[in-house]
């Protein structure tokens, strides 16, 4: 029944392609284990499973290993995003495309100059 509360999450955790991952269900807790690309993916499974089992939830206890700890994530752009909606996007800031810019100044010369396609690495804040 558990299973059954939180499989929005085991959903997300396949959409995210989560490896080595692990799902059971001991006395009515659910367990799962997995590795996330990157913490920003990590951060989606957890927010998801606070927003089905609250903050403290505790019919469920998760694993999550992150594989790629160097950066935030690894974002590709897409046609009609700025550096400053990006920056939005992650860190709630519009004004932190400063700090993707300059994690990504080896690809972008201007910051106004970003095109579709382009793999952007969001660093850690």
């Amino acid at each position: 029944m558990v299973k059954s509360k939180y499989q929005s999450v085991l959903d997300l955790g396949q959409a995210l392609n989560i490896q080595n991952g692990d799902v059971s269900e001991e006395n009515g807790t659910l367990k799962i284990k997995g590795t996330a690309k990157t913490q920003y993916e990590k951060n989606q499974l957890w927010d998801k499973i606070k927003e089905i089992g609250g903050e403290s939830p505790s019919d469920i206890m998760a694993d999550i290993d992150v594989a790629d700890t160097s950066v935030y994530h690894r974002h590709i752009v897409k046609s009609g995003e700025s550096l400053s909606k990006i920056a939005k996007h992650y860190y709630d800031d519009p004004m932190k495309y400063k700090a993707i810019f300059e994690a990504n100044t080896n690809i972008l010369k201007n910051p106004d100059v970003i095109h579709p396609d382009q793999e952007l690495i969001i660093p850690n804040l």
